[in-house]
C-alpha cells in the first residue's frame, strides 16, 4: 500500500512540474491561425510545387490522347494543397496544344503555342495531383478536361 500512495505521490509532483501547458494551448493556437489539419488551403498559383504538379497533369493528359500535338500549361487559375500522407495537389488549369509532335519527344518548355487559328486549342481541366515528397512520387488521381 506504501508503494502505491509513494507512486501516487510521485506522479502528481511529477505532472506539475513538467509544466502542462493550460487546458486551452493547442486550441488556441488552431483557433488564431484559422487552419485546420487535412483540410484543403489555397496556394499561390506560381508555386514551383504547382507547378510541377501542373506538368505532371499535362504528361498525363499527353499520354491519354491521340492528338498528335502535344499539349502544355497555359495558365493555372486555381491551387490548392491538402495533407494527405504526403500532399494532394487540387488544380484548375488551361492547357493549350502547342507545335511540338508526340513523335518527336522535345521537352516541353521549348514547344510553342499552336497559332494556327484551326489547330489552336485551349482546355479547361480540373488534376489532382498527389505527391509523396520523401519518395520523390506523383500520381495524377483525377483530370478531367473539357
Amino acid at each position: 500500500m506504501w508503494l502505491a500512495w509513494a507512486l501516487f505521490t510521485f506522479c502528481c509532483l511529477a505532472s506539475r512540474t513538467c509544466g502542462d501547458p493550460a487546458p486551452d494551448f493547442c486550441s488556441q493556437d488552431l483557433k488564431s491561425s484559422g487552419a485546420k489539419p487535412g483540410f484543403p488551403q489555397t496556394i499561390k498559383t506560381n508555386n514551383p510545387e504547382v507547378l510541377k504538379a501542373a506538368r505532371h497533369s499535362v504528361e498525363k493528359f499527353n499520354n491519354c490522347t491521340n492528338d498528335i500535338f502535344l499539349f502544355k500549361e497555359f495558365h493555372i487559375s486555381k491551387a490548392m494543397v491538402q495533407v494527405v500522407k504526403g500532399l494532394k495537389y487540387m488544380l484548375e488549369v488551361e492547357i493549350g496544344r502547342t507545335i511540338c509532335r508526340k513523335n518527336m519527344h522535345p521537352p516541353l518548355e521549348s514547344c510553342n503555342f499552336q497559332t494556327n487559328p484551326t489547330l489552336k486549342r485551349i482546355l479547361s481541366c480540373y488534376s489532382e495531383v498527389w505527391v509523396i515528397p520523401w519518395l520523390h512520387t506523383y500520381e495524377v488521381l483525377v483530370l478531367h478536361c473539357l
